[in-house]
């Protein structure tokens, strides 16, 4: 199996994962708040919607996605919001779902047709196959988290997180230079340790700035799906500090991140 086909079939199993989870619930549940702010699992679920169909008009007919990249420039802060209530707006859970398995699927045989050497236009630097499947999963992936953090249930970490950490550690600069702050120089050494006790590695082994803890958690970390004084995610040397504080795995504007977990007495 090659690379590429083995990312496409994890992005599949990570769709069929989140679709076990809202596929069950009822029209409540749809409208229940999650931990981003204003969005309801719908929102959730229909971001995942829209951007699997433009990330699908960007494979298929790149000059319309030229469109699309001049409204995003046109509203940077608002076009993501805006395109999530339009589709909850006009859709009922039943049929905002039902859109929503249409576009992966369609998507997934999109990727798996492309000829080799493709590269798909996107709203930073065009994309190979297995970078879109990639980002693909680490966006079903994180608002999945939301999904269920919103629901209360806890997911179990697969080796398919592997994907959202490369991309976490791809995007250390971006992190830097979407806030206007010049990036450190020197490379970092990432080591996360998987739940059954392996451990991921990136950068050299001699690195004076360093990032240790475990995978799930610097998942949660660059997707900005939990506060990191909350995650057993460590770093040595200031600027494996600072970027601890900043890191961000998705493209756009800096997110607001989350706030810590409140103890049980209301404190934080």
């Amino acid at each position: 199996m090659s690379a590429v086909v083995a990312v496409i079939d994890d992005l599949r199993e990570e769709s069929d994962e989140l679709d076990a989870l809202v596929g069950v619930l009822d029209a409540g549940a749809w409208r229940g708040p999650t931990p981003a702010a204003r969005w309801t699992v719908a929102h959730q679920i229909a971001h995942l919607s829209w951007t699997d169909e433009v990330a699908l008009l960007a494979a298929t007919e790149p000059d319309r996605f030229g469109d699309e990249v001049v409204r995003a420039l046109a509203a940077p802060e608002t076009f993501v919001d805006e395109a999530a209530d339009a589709l909850v707006a006009a859709h009922a859970p039943d049929a905002l779902l039902a859109r929503w398995r249409e576009g992966w699927q369609r998507l997934d045989k999109v990727l798996r047709d492309a000829p080799a050497g493709t590269r798909i236009p996107w709203y930073g630097p065009p994309m190979s196959i297995a970078s879109m499947a990639t980002a693909r999963l680490m966006e079903t992936w994180a608002h999945g988290q939301d999904i269920a953090d919103a629901l209360g249930v806890t997911r179990t970490p697969t080796a398919r997180l592997r994907h959202v950490a490369r991309i976490g550690v791809r995007a250390r600069n971006y992190a830097y230079a979407v806030r206007g702050i010049t990036a450190p120089e020197e490379e970092f050494r990432v080591e996360l340790h998987t739940p059954d006790g392996e451990m991921i590695a990136y950068g050299p082994e001699d690195a004076a700035q360093r990032i240790t803890g475990p995978l799930l958690d610097f998942c949660l970390l660059v997707t900005q799906r939990a506060h990191r004084s909350d995650l057993a995610v460590t770093a040595e040397g200031r600027g494996a500090d600072q970027w601890l504080s900043i890191a961000q795995a998705f493209a756009g504007p800096p997110g607001p991140g989350r706030t810590p977990r409140a103890e049980p007495d209301g404190h934080r």
